[in-house]
Order: structure tokens, then sequence, then C-alpha cells
């Protein structure tokens, strides 16, 4: 399956008027052509509902609402990262500094959390003690909420930033501890045994055979959990770090400020956007085996 495929045939506006671009910046267009339309379907409904007088401004404020008063909206947010600092009317500065502390933790976590994860199931696949010792209490601790380790992260790292990244790194570990488990178990027999014709050792063999192999799976493992560990972050900022854009719509909540709550959500929307295509990007990059329609 080609590229383009995935988000629709190429529009003819687009091909049209950009008729010198290469196939592959005419996917890229189609893809943010298709993604605007979707937007605005979206955000339509919604006006459309509000112009209706079906849904209640005051809970449900359409866009164009909690758009207006965006210099009204920013100074909520502060520059610092402290616990309880007063917000100064820092601006659009204190909003990208607030959202890069937020991004800052989701990165962190997973990125623990997947080489972490990967160590971890490799270790349990191939040595037998381990496995035996291991498994059964990855096992019984995979299925509990990351949200229920909160009052746990909180114990033992105290109020900070500890928390939240120790949150979604729990969100990623254990399903990238068994994913790896379960990927080695599927890489061809026969990549394994050309690589020991070919008088490959064992490390070799797993570095240059069985990781480039489970590599693609696990990229795609860790995109899945991406989003949920934007969601993990706001709840841990909420409680366990008292700063980041979870706790701005912590207070929005508590003081009803509906224009606030959509405003961050929206926030929230778009950083969860890019860094999903950042990640692919760095997927891409990495594995440059793949074929293009591999690596998605």
């Amino acid at each position: 399956m080609t590229s383009h495929a995935r988000i629709g045939p190429i529009p003819a506006p687009v091909r049209a008027a950009l008729p010198g671009l290469s196939p592959a910046w005419r996917r890229r267009l189609a893809s943010l052509f298709w993604g605007l339309v979707s937007l605005g379907l979206f955000a339509g409904l919604w006006e459309g509902l509000w112009a209706l007088d079906l849904v209640n401004p005051l809970l449900l404020p359409p866009p164009h609402l909690f758009l207006a008063d965006i210099p009204g909206t920013l100074r909520y947010f502060d520059r610092s990262n402290r616990i309880g600092s007063l917000a100064g009317g820092g601006g659009v500065a204190a909003l990208l500094i607030t959202m890069g502390w937020t991004t800052m933790r989701v990165f962190v976590g997973l990125g623990l959390g997947f080489v972490c994860g990967v160590l971890v199931g490799a270790l349990v696949h191939y040595v037998r003690a381990l496995r035996n010792l291991l498994l059964p209490t990855v096992l019984l601790l995979a299925p509990i909420s990351p949200v229920a380790w909160l009052p746990v992260a909180i114990f033992v790292f105290g109020i900070g930033d500890k928390p939240a990244i120790f949150l979604v790194f729990i969100t990623l570990f254990f399903t990238i501890v068994l994913s790896t488990g379960a990927q080695i178990e599927s890489v061809p027999k026969t990549y394994i045994h050309v690589a020991r014709i070919m008088g490959a050792t064992g490390r070799q063999t797993f570095w240059r055979v069985v990781l480039p192999a489970i590599l693609p799976s696990l990229f795609m493992t860790l995109r899945l959990n991406l989003f949920a560990a934007w969601m993990v972050v706001l709840i841990a900022e909420t409680v366990g770090v008292g700063t980041g854009l979870g706790q701005i719509t912590s207070m929005a909540r508590s003081t009803f400020n509906a224009k606030l709550v959509f405003f961050t959500m929206a926030i929230v929307g778009v950083l969860g956007f890019l860094s999903d295509f950042a990640l692919r990007q760095v997927q891409r990059k990495m594995l440059w085996w793949v074929g293009p329609g591999g690596a998605r």
C-alpha cells in the first residue's frame, strides 16, 4: 500500500496548482489538505451546534469563543516551573515554557521506558533464570493502570518532575517488555540460520539480525502508547507535579473556566499531533532498511 492511499487521493487542485513537485511532496500536501478538511468539518459541526443553540457556550464554548481572548488566556501561564508559583502573565513565552516542560516529561519517560523495556524484554527472552524470576512479576504488574501508580510515585519521588516521568515510564515499560519477547519469537528462523551459517556470534545475531527485525513493530507499539503517555502526564501534573499543562487544566476546572479548559485541550492535541509526527520522522530515519510502506 502506498503512502497516499492511506490518506485519500491527492485532490485535483493540489495536482493542478503544483505540477512541478515530486510525488513525495504531493503526498505531504495531500495529507495536509485532508487534515485541514477534517479539522474544518469538526470545528464547523461544533460551531453549527452552537449556532442552533444545541450546546451551552458556558459548558462547551465553540472554537471562536475560547480562541477569541488569547491574551487573557495566556495570563494563566507562568515562566517558572516552581511549585505554587503565581502566574505573572508571561504571555506566549510562558505558554511555550509550560508546553516545553510537559513535553520533556513525556519524552524522557517514553525514552526510558522504551530502552529499559527492550533491554529487559531481551534478557527475559534469552536468559532462562531471569525469565523464570521476572516474567510472572511483569505479568502481574502489567495490567495495573499507570494512574494507580501515582501515589507510589509521590511516596518514592516526592513532588516534582520525577513522578510524572515515572508514570509515563510505567505506561510504556511493561508493554515493551512483553512485546519485545513476542517479537523476538516471531523473527523468521531462516534469518537466524543464515546468520549462523555466515559465522555470526550470538551477540552479532542479536544486534544485526534480531533487533533490526523487531524494531519496526516496537516503534509502532511506542507510537500507540505515545497518546496514552500524554493522558497520563496530565494526570500526574495535576497531582504529583503542580506545574505544566495538567495543572493549568486542573485550575481551569476548579475555577469553572471552560474557555481555558478547551484552550489547554487544544494545545495538548497539537502537541500530541506534533510529537507523533516527530516520532514518525525519527522512525523513518532510524529504520532506513524498511521500505516506504513498512515504517508507518
